[in-house]
């Protein structure tokens, strides 16, 4: 524990030798290696008055890279400048919208010194998060499959977001030793009373339903009436939002959460998340699940104590302070919190998630610390400190643009 003491001089040390990178995903590829036609993992489709980017790495669940970030944001800025293009859509090609970063790219990248690469990509993305969440034209993505990470971060902020009967959104990153990032910070702490925490804390998945149900998609349809929907999206010849909004609701589908969706939890959710420790939420689900004998509240304790003490904290302080910032806020925020979290000066959890479940898959993740009560409070505030002069903090433009959600 005396790695506790004096954390924040540690941070500036590592910032004077130049500490991280910046530019990667979640993928087995290592950061640096040359991709084949890289490209093709972000297609685009045009039409008459729109504008399509794919996301297309499917058999690997279209995890992002740092060239498809770059590539993406590229896109939306010219498009954005293009005064013939309308509105833009965003979606995955196979059965994912985008699974999140790619965690495996980016651990080797890490361990093989590449560390201002690993930087580059985060600023990157969270940059790219920024556009598409301010985007000055009408912006639909299509949350058709798995939406894990920062998937959420690249379509939730923005204007229209579709959802269908085969979307499965999560936010795991407490488990890999992470924090849930990419803007989720934001977008989590507006959800309706402490469903956010929840979310973040155990990585509970939400089907597209349930996403309709607390307001983080604005349109639900079935799969199989997809292509209908795009169809006639590609056939507008103006801009018009009303006229996107009647495109997307003409196929669209009325529906509500079944009974077994944690949405129907919600007073327990509230009364157990609301706690201002993670301690007193775990305690508070532990008196919940032996007064009413709830196998819920056991799934989310085991799912609890499976992720990284020291994340977990983190992850708590990042909603509740994501409830009282803007979308920039916690972007710069965020961006602070993933620096600290590869730096390894604190702790080497995330290294340790990543091995544990993606590399050597042998899902017994050896955290440091090990227990709650050994992440002290100057380990959690290291990872909201200020960058300072030898470590840039991330810049958005935030005089020209506001976000939509």
């Amino acid at each position: 524990m005396q790695r506790a003491k004096g954390l924040i001089k540690a941070k500036q040390s590592f910032q004077r030798l130049g500490f991280l990178p910046h530019q990667r995903c979640f993928s087995a590829q290592p950061l640096y290696a040359p991709y084949d036609d890289f490209q093709d993992q972000v297609l685009v489709e045009g039409r008459a008055k729109s504008r399509t980017a794919i996301l297309n790495r499917p058999s690997a669940l279209n995890p992002l890279t740092n060239s498809m970030a770059s590539r993406l944001k590229k896109l939306y800025e010219s498009w954005e400048e293009n005064p013939d293009i309308g509105f833009v859509l965003l979606k995955g090609s196979g059965r994912a919208f985008c699974s999140g970063v790619d965690a495996v790219s980016l651990y080797h990248s890490l361990n093989e010194g590449n560390v201002e690469e690993c930087k580059s990509f985060f600023e990157t993305l969270y940059k790219f998060v920024y556009i598409q969440g301010t985007y000055l034209k009408p912006h639909v993505a299509i949350l058709d499959g798995i939406t894990m990470g920062c998937g959420g971060g690249m379509s939730l902020p923005g204007m229209f977001r579709l959802v269908t009967d085969k979307t499965a959104f999560s936010h795991p990153e407490t488990q890999l030793g992470f924090h849930p990032d990419a803007g989720a910070s934001f977008y989590l702490s507006r959800l309706p009373g402490y469903l956010g925490e929840c979310l973040a804390l155990t990585g509970e998945k939400l089907n597209g339903i349930e996403m309709i149900a607390c307001g983080l998609a604005t349109h639900y349809c079935l799969n199989a009436r997809l292509a209908w929907i795009e169809e006639h999206l590609g056939s507008l010849m103006n801009d018009d939002p009303t006229a996107i909004v009647s495109s997307l609701a003409q196929y669209g589908d009325i529906v509500y959460p079944d009974r077994s969706s944690i949405l129907h939890r919600i007073e327990t959710i509230d009364k157990c998340f609301c706690h201002d420790t993670v301690e007193e939420i775990i305690d508070s689900l532990e008196t919940e699940a032996g007064g009413t004998y709830d196998d819920w509240c056991k799934t989310m304790l085991g799912k609890m104590k499976e992720a990284s003490p020291l994340s977990l904290k983190v992850t708590l302080r990042s909603i509740r302070e994501g409830r009282f910032q803007s979308l920039d806020q916690c972007l710069a925020r965020e961006y602070r919190m993933s620096l600290a979290g590869i730096s390894k000066q604190v702790s080497n959890d995330f290294f340790e998630g990543v091995r544990a479940r993606l590399v050597d898959k042998d899902f017994a993740p050896k955290w440091d610390p090990p227990r709650l009560e050994e992440v002290s409070k100057d380990m959690v505030e290291y990872y909201f400190t200020p960058l300072g002069e030898l470590e840039p903090e991330l810049l958005l433009p935030t005089a020209l643009r506001e976000p939509f959600m």
